[in-house]
């Protein structure tokens, strides 16, 4: 498996920040991710993706870095990390980095030489545009909403960002910086990290002639800049040459972050000649449920909307790229809250069980965010005080105070259903203050239900949530099938069933899930010929699903002899 390993890994996304503080400054930090590394260990997956730990004044928690080559003094010390690594691969797991090189913060080095003249060998590290008629030089709207364009008053120009005008946009039709790039890229590899993920890689290339973006009302008066700014002119040739200079010379794993990315076009960034990524994060399916305003919307989402899409991705990429498999991470709200039920306790454990087995038999390779293994859920904190997500609050401000499409308390619902701070709350570890995530005030507030879902009481559960994930994870080391085999969609005639089939030469599994808290009617399930490789109740009933049930049936392929 040597250069493919990542195929057989699981992945466990670490946000620094709130899984584990050891100092009791409310901030989780290194030492307290090498203090948890044992449960890491005994949960089985293969690789941790750190999420930034570099300098960083966070403006965007992390996503905004000020330096590459130092690590941000709340979470540490470069000698703690270097002994993270040690710690990390001394129990046979390895660690990738996110990569953040769409933008640096306002605050890095290079952007504090850019912005002093015109003249300054820094100025094209960035994208800096003169206005028009005193106005920014298009129309585009920031995804933090917006203008794209800040306007600065030393040289009378704009320059862009896509994000939060504290995360100016690097300038990539610039050679060296992409030289600064590799150089950096090569210095972490070199103290033995194992890959990264690539922030929003697929922003890296814009269309140089900037032209106004189409006004769909997503961002209020401004343009749409994604279709000018997403999968670019040269964003391939770009990826192309980072894999020359610095990936091809490592046994690594990368992961891009392609929003908006089509089947095709993650099939290029993951080609099989390996020229570029290994695989990419697409939202296709986190995005079935978003409404006018993206996110920012109650609507739940249907059953056959995920379903169709997941198939979609299975399909297009067998044998022309890789899947990354994902229902969470820091950007999105908590899988549990979003497509199971949350209103029980039957029914929290029972779908929690179901998404994961739905997820880890798909072809790919899955990544499980931090607390998702516990079946942690949106906290529904009740004023938008307790949220301080930047995104959430420019757009606030957006909908609520200057176009007025919404009222606070319905702002507050949306950011309750789809909002990024639900994934951020502290890692719920027991029953003691603060979940035992901090001994001092926690920077963002802990789930009130932390004294019911916890990892002390999961963790010698059987029954758990915790080690059904453990049971999914050895699953995935034992049957090359989960890997290789082909899939194919079932048609069960239901809006709340899933049934799916994978195949190989040797050894098939057919996965049956049920979305709904109903009992659904079945005729695939059986108690007859086939072994149950997993299931999350303990017997079977011919003919019928309970509600978010889910059975995996495992059986070896005879060939024929004619």
């Amino acid at each position: 498996m040597k250069g493919q390993w990542w195929k057989k890994a699981v992945v466990y996304q670490i946000y620094p920040q709130s899984f584990c503080d050891s100092d009791g400054d409310g901030i989780g930090d290194l030492k307290g991710i090498i203090k948890k590394l044992d449960y890491i260990k005994y949960l089985g997956v293969d690789v941790i993706w750190l999420s930034p730990v570099y300098r960083s004044p966070k403006a965007d928690n992390g996503y905004d870095i000020s330096d590459y080559y130092s690590i941000s003094r709340e979470f540490g010390s470069m000698d703690e990390f270097d002994l993270l690594v040690k710690e990390v691969h001394a129990r046979g797991i390895r660690i990738i980095m996110d990569l953040v090189v769409n933008h640096t913060s306002d605050e890095h080095p290079w952007f504090i030489e850019s912005r002093k003249s015109v003249s300054n060998p820094y100025r094209e590290y960035y994208i800096w545009r003169a206005g028009k008629e005193n106005q920014p030089p298009n129309n585009w709207g920031s995804w933090f909403n917006g203008s794209a364009w800040e306007y600065d008053s030393a040289t009378d120009m704009y320059y862009l960002h896509i994000f939060s005008k504290k995360q100016p946009d690097l300038n990539w039709e610039n050679a060296t910086v992409r030289k600064e790039i590799y150089q950096m890229m090569d210095w972490w590899l070199s103290k033995g990290i194992d890959g990264f993920r690539m922030d929003v890689i697929s922003l890296i290339s814009k269309k140089q002639d900037f032209p106004d973006g189409r006004i769909t009302g997503t961002y209020g008066s401004y343009g749409d800049l994604t279709p000018l700014c997403e999968n670019g002119p040269k964003v391939h040739k770009y990826l192309k040459e980072m894999n020359r200079e610095v990936l091809s010379k490592y046994d690594i794993m990368t992961v891009g972050e392609t929003p908006n990315a089509s089947v095709q076009d993650a099939a290029e960034y993951t080609n099989s000649e390996g020229t570029e990524l290994n695989m990419v994060f697409q939202f296709e399916h986190v995005m079935v449920d978003y409404g006018k305003y993206g996110k920012y919307t109650k609507n739940r989402y249907r059953v056959s909307d995920l379903i169709r899409v997941l198939s979609k991705w299975q399909e297009g990429l067998y044998e022309n790229g890789w899947n990354s498999l994902y229902l969470e991470n820091h950007d999105q709200p908590r899988s549990v809250s979003r497509f199971g039920d949350t209103s029980n306790e039957l029914f929290w454990n029972k779908s929690a069980k179901m998404l994961a087995t739905c997820l880890f038999m798909l072809q790919g390779t899955p990544y499980i965010y931090q607390g998702q293994e516990i079946g942690m859920t949106n906290p529904m904190f009740d004023s938008l005080e307790d949220y301080p997500d930047i995104e959430a609050k420019q757009t606030y401000d957006l909908l609520v105070k200057q176009e007025k499409v919404m009222s606070a308390a319905d702002f507050l619902s949306c950011v309750q259903n789809l909002g990024r701070d639900n994934a951020r709350t502290p890692m719920q570890w027991n029953t003691e203050n603060n979940a035992g995530f901090t001994k001092g005030t926690p920077w963002i507030k802990v789930n009130e239900n932390y004294d019911r879902i916890n990892v002390k009481r999961q963790i010698d559960d059987e029954d758990s949530i915790l080690n059904y994930y453990r049971k999914l994870i050895e699953l995935r080391k034992i049957h090359d099938i989960i890997s290789d085999g082909k899939y194919e969609l079932l048609e069960l005639n239901s809006e709340n069933l899933w049934g799916y089939q994978r195949r190989n030469e040797y050894e098939q599994i057919e996965v049956y899930a049920n979305f709904s808290s109903f009992v659904v009617v079945c005729e695939y399930i059986k108690n007859e010929n086939k072994k149950v490789l997993i299931s999350n109740y303990k017997d079977i009933r011919p003919g019928l699903l309970r509600p978010y049930e889910a059975i995996v049936y495992y059986e070896k392929v005879i060939k024929s002899t004619n």
